[in-house]
């Protein structure tokens, strides 16, 4: 056979292969096309192979591990952690005639024995099964008379300790695949970063896996971020929403900010429901389903509220405070918009916020010592069998300092490091505690301590990444696709910076701005080692990096041998005002990523790294370049102002005093966040009159002229009346 006669008996395999996928679609589930990477990922599976699937909200993923498991011999398990998820799941293949069920928690003991054995005589094309389930020896034991066709692990994210919901359960499905034979795996997850990715495949075990990241742009998602000072503020803005989309979710990050925000509702009239982790199984199904059913327009939530919500025509979500990641966030939005029709997702961002979510990083990662507190209260309190029925918040209260979130973190690593185990108490809510061996004191526990401060390093970076996301001056859904891997990624010209900023702002750079550009992000990884993503932590912060870069001559560059770098006074022509603009909009562009802390450092993020070899073109929004201060040579610092006369003081200290009015409203933000002394010295020196005349100022941008200068200018026109 040639090769054209090799090559035309391939297309012509592949083609009938896409023909009989296609019909089973149609025939099983009315369905006329694939959407944009189901047939890959589908055709996949059914050769046999190894998957892991990244592919947003709404992208029709359960159809990718449906589809196969249909055409295949045996019975496919699907690992889902809500209960909720594959009850309407297993009710959707029921009512098509497909034979599927469940096995979890809501089941007796006798029902899911029952099930268990059917599905050992392949009674099933589908089993849904909890992680939790693999825990019990009895199921796993059961479980290896099945014949399985493959695993399909979804929101598989929750395997990784750096996914933005990692369970410890998750960590129990690797044993199982083996107990069974190891049959093919997939994994699929609607929002995954590279390292979570190679987390996933690292955990679960995959085999050459092919790798599909497909879907993350949403034309039809209108991204905006509304800052706000107040939660009057707050409310407004969701009241506008609600009344020009009508139907959506809105996530709160608290319980107690849930309930809160629920009562606004019914004031308003608004039919909606409250949703969060407190209310017992039987009243979050009933709100649920009022949502889903159309009874309630709004949703109001935490973030157990979602997964798998099988409602299309959700015309917006707010959320109400910052989330703590850009994943969980995406995750979140994209429940919006998913019949294609136009849809908001809005963010109401006040900076104040990130108080909460620090607060939830403390209690995901509480510290070894108090770890081992936890551990030792669990011993004393413990029965003569070395068993304690308290529930987390009674252990808390025992407890001399911390809270239930902490202690809740503690009891899971220590059950992941087998010093204890929790186990489900019958008829009740709460979980039992047995410790392993009663004999140790929380003195005798080993701890990796170095892994245990590196997860909380990732955590809070996480959070520095929102942060970026909020500040960011480039197109929302480019960013974020960047974020998640996809290169090829485009403006969508709808998002508030693609409206606000428009396309002339942001644009392609020219040849001289590109090596300047490769100069600074140099300058950059020669500090940070590599990058963070490679296993380096970074050392430095941008103050540092730019005096670096300018080749300041002070002491301490001398002392830490950042004067004997390849990079060290590369920049030194460009100043130092103009390089440190250049650094803060590479992390606004998501060309640098900062640890966040109260001394944040800096690194590079990948795509940075591809702009640094010339493997991805930058497009961002060029600084201005500032003029040096009279008489002194580029990026050396400027001296203080000499301010002319008792009215120019005075007039300095009124701007101050605004200043430091508008950093309280806008939620104790530090008052430099407002405007810089050099700034303040510089308009009460120069009084300008308009805002064009202001914007002649170094740290005076559009951004800022806009919100903030004209406060400080009816100032400035009071002081020149009074004169």
């Amino acid at each position: 056979m040639t090769n054209r006669e090799a090559t035309e008996a391939a297309e012509a395999t592949a083609t009938t292969e896409e023909a009989v996928l296609e019909e089973a679609l149609r025939t099983h589930f009315g369905f006329s096309a694939f959407r944009p990477g189901q047939d890959e990922i589908i055709a996949a599976i059914c050769a046999g192979r190894d998957v892991l699937a990244v592919m947003p909200t709404g992208g029709g993923k359960s159809i990718c591990y449906q589809l196969p498991a249909l055409l295949l011999e045996g019975t496919a398990v699907v690992v889902s952690p809500l209960i909720a998820l594959m009850k309407d799941q297993v009710d959707a293949l029921e009512a098509r005639g497909i034979p599927a069920t469940l096995i979890n928690s809501s089941l007796g003991a006798s029902e899911q024995g029952r099930r268990i054995r059917a599905m050992g005589e392949g009674a099933y094309k589908m089993v849904y099964v909890a992680p939790e389930r693999f825990r019990h020896a009895f199921f796993l034991e059961q479980f290896k008379r099945a014949r399985v066709s493959f695993f399909a692990v979804d929101e598989a994210h929750c395997v990784s300790q750096w996914g933005h919901d990692f369970r410890p359960d998750y960590l129990r499905i690797g044993e199982a695949i083996r107990a069974v034979g190891r049959p093919p795996v997939s994994a699929f997850t609607a929002t995954a970063t590279e390292e979570v990715r190679r987390d996933i495949v690292t955990s679960l075990g995959l085999r050459d896996p092919g790798e599909f990241v497909r879907g993350f742009a949403r034309p039809n998602l209108e991204f905006r971020v509304s800052a706000v000072a107040k939660r009057a503020e707050k409310l407004a803005r969701l009241s506008a929403v609600i009344d020009e989309a009508k139907k959506g979710i809105v996530y709160c990050a608290t319980r107690k900010r849930v309930e809160e925000v629920a009562e606004h509702l019914e004031e308003w009239g608004v039919p909606h429901i409250a949703y969060h982790a407190g209310l017992d199984d039987a009243e979050r199904e009933r709100r649920q389903n009022e949502f889903i059913s159309g009874r309630a327009d709004v949703a109001v939530a935490t973030n157990a509220f979602g997964m798998g919500i099988d409602r299309a025509d959700i015309r917006f979500v707010v959320h109400f405070e910052i989330p703590g990641s850009v994943e969980a966030y995406y995750q979140e939005a994209g429940r919006a918009g998913r019949d294609g029709l136009p849809s908001v997702c809005e963010l109401l961002f006040n900076y104040a916020d990130r108080k909460t979510q620090d607060f939830f990083i403390d209690g995901r990662n509480p510290p070894v010592s108090f770890i081992r507190d936890v551990y030792d209260l669990v011993r004393r309190a413990a029965n003569p069998a070395g068993e304690v029925l308290l529930s987390i918040q009674e252990l808390t209260d025992l407890l001399d300092g911390g809270n239930s979130m902490m202690v809740g973190t503690a009891l899971k690593y220590l059950s992941r490091c087998d010093y204890i185990q929790r186990y489900d108490i019958p008829g009740e809510r709460k979980r039992g505690t047995r410790l392993l061996d009663p004999a140790k004191s929380g003195g005798d526990l080993a701890f990796d301590e170095a892994a245990l401060q590196e997860k909380e390093q990732r955590d809070r970076a996480k959070l520095e990444a929102m942060l970026a996301y909020v500040g960011c001056r480039t197109c929302r859904q480019e960013w974020i696709q960047r974020f998640f891997g996809e290169k090829d990624a485009q403006a969508c010209h709808s998002c508030d910076t693609c409206q606000a900023l428009g396309s002339n702002r942001i644009r392609p750079l020219r040849e001289e701005e590109i090596v300047t550009l490769q100069k600074a992000l140099s300058g950059v990884a020669r500090m940070s080692g590599r990058n963070a993503l490679e296993g380096w932590v970074p050392r430095y912060g941008l103050g540092l990096i730019t005096r670096m870069l300018v080749g300041s001559e002070e002491q301490r560059l001398a002392e830490l041998r950042l004067n004997q770098l390849s990079t060290y006074g590369l920049l030194k022509e460009e100043g130092r005002d103009f390089v440190r603009d250049l650094l803060e909009e590479c992390l606004r562009f998501g060309l640098l990523r900062s640890t966040g802390g109260t001394l944040p450092m800096v690194t590079l993020t990948p795509l940075g790294e591809a702009v640094m070899k010339r493997e991805t073109p930058p497009r961002l929004i060029w600084p201005k370049v500032r003029k040096a201060a009279k008489g002194l040579p580029r990026g050396k610092a400027r001296e203080p102002l000499v301010l002319d006369g008792a009215g120019d003081t005075d007039l300095l200290e009124t701007l101050k005093k605004k200043r430091a009015q508008l950093a309280r409203v806008r939620g104790g933000v530090p008052p430099y966040h407002i405007f810089s002394n050099r700034v303040l010295e510089e308009l009460a020196a120069r009084r300008p009159a308009t805002v064009e005349e202001a914007l002649d100022i170094p740290g005076i941008g559009p951004a800022k002229a806009k919100s903030l200068l004209p406060s400080f200018l009816k100032l400035i026109a009071e002081a020149k009346r009074n004169d």
